[in-house]
């Protein structure tokens, strides 16, 4: 958004910067859209490289709405009262496309047949005028790109969301050029309402040039739609993952931000977009339940993870008392038998491997396991037992999530 006073920039390369930032500010992020104004202006650095090579102390420039409001000028542009108050506006509302005030070049910004900015000029060289003409169109020519590139967005997120009919979106997706391809959708929890530095990094990071769509539907997340058509099947489970893993890598080195992700299955048509979307999120929910642990999740491997989530607090209460009775036994909250219980299972109940790795003897391990089986009625060293208390211990924690 932009700030209630003006800055007041000492370069005609510091009046284009904000001047485009502005500009693509003022229509787009009311919005809350997250596409990159500084993309953009980037793309267009021309613009700023000519102002700062060509028009230093020769041409003094402001710019205002359509409104009479200053968006942002040069340090050494004289504004008298009337400009700003009278001027600007009766020639924003006038059918002249330019007009000489004094001293002052006028200039219409025609977006779609409507005004939206006034370029105002303060030159010392007539000649330098073909400089604010050309400074017009490319604003123009960026709030146009810009426009395209939020429609597209905004199509991606109707899918996402499932706010559209069938017919509508392969409709919209014709008009976008949008093609149907192979795509997976990660969802990437920032955990904090402001990420618009992940969102940058993300778009780093994907190829939004060709099939890819980087966007966010709520105030916390980020949601990359990939492109996965040049990944044979037999390697998308590990491409998929490692895609996942530098996502949170990246976002934790570069921007010093702890990610989680959470990715869905792969799908081939549009309207299946909306699906993997929340088959990523479900990961997520999933995934900060049970294995809070990881920072990525696939929602393929959510496994009975997914079917406790579901299950009603009835369900859970009536399971725990049939397998513990009316007590949780407290060695539940105990970290050294719960990691010793972990290790073993890890280990597929080997119990030789289990004592190695965490540096015991067998039979000390032996020993552990036999105090925890008189602690919770269980003996996990059975398949049977293992599996219940697996489940339980799992129930546990979605009865403590929901409360």
């Amino acid at each position: 958004m932009l700030p209630e006073n003006p800055e007041y920039l000492r370069s005609s390369t510091g009046f284009w910067r904000k001047a485009l930032t502005a500009v693509l500010s003022k229509n787009f992020a009311e919005q809350h859209d997250h596409i990159g104004i500084n993309h953009f202006v980037a793309a267009n650095l021309w613009v700023i490289v000519f102002a700062e090579n060509a028009l230093n102390d020769r041409m003094d420039t402001a710019l205002f709405t359509a409104k009479g409001k200053l968006v942002a000028h040069t340090e050494d542009m004289p504004l008298p009262e009337a400009l700003e108050q009278q001027v600007v506006v009766d020639f924003a509302e006038s059918l002249a496309e330019k007009q000489t005030y004094q001293d002052y070049h006028l200039y219409k910004v025609m977006v779609e047949g409507e005004t939206e900015y006034i370029l105002v000029c303060l030159v010392n060289e007539e000649s330098f005028l073909v400089c604010a003409q050309m400074a017009v169109c490319q604003i123009r020519n960026l709030v146009m790109s810009f426009a395209e590139q939020f429609d597209r967005n905004n199509f991606m997120q109707n899918i996402l969301l499932g706010n559209m009919l069938i017919v509508d979106i392969y409709g919209k997706a014709k008009k976008h050029h949008i093609q149907e391809v192979p795509r997976v959708v990660f969802v990437i929890d920032t955990g904090s309402k402001n990420n618009d530095v992940a969102m940058e990094l993300v778009k780093n990071l994907a190829d939004i040039r060709s099939k890819d769509f980087v966007t966010c539907v709520d105030q916390h997340s980020i949601v990359l739609v990939k492109d996965v058509s040049h990944i044979k099947e037999e390697e998308m489970e590990d491409r998929l993952s490692k895609i996942a893993g530098s996502l949170a890598d990246n976002l934790h080195m570069e921007a010093m931000i702890r990610v989680r992700v959470g990715y869905g299955n792969v799908v081939t048509q549009l309207p299946e977009i909306a699906e993997s979307y929340q088959e990523a999120r479900m990961a997520l929910e999933v995934g900060r339940v049970f294995y809070a642990k990881y920072d990525t999740i696939s929602y393929g491997k959510l496994g009975i993870g997914r079917l406790i989530y579901q299950l009603p607090m009835s369900l859970c209460n009536m399971f725990i008392k049939e397998v513990f009775g009316e007590k949780v036994p407290d060695i539940l909250e105990d970290e050294e038998a719960m990691s010793t219980i972990n290790k073993f299972f890890e280990n597929n109940l080997n119990i030789s491997e289990t004592a190695r790795q965490l540096y015991v003897h067998r039979n000390t391990l032996v020993y552990r396991l036999e105090r925890i089986e008189k602690a919770i009625g269980l003996d996990i060293r059975t398949f049977d037992d293992a599996m219940t208390f697996r489940i339980a211990v799992m129930v546990i924690a979605h009865m403590k999530d929901q409360m």
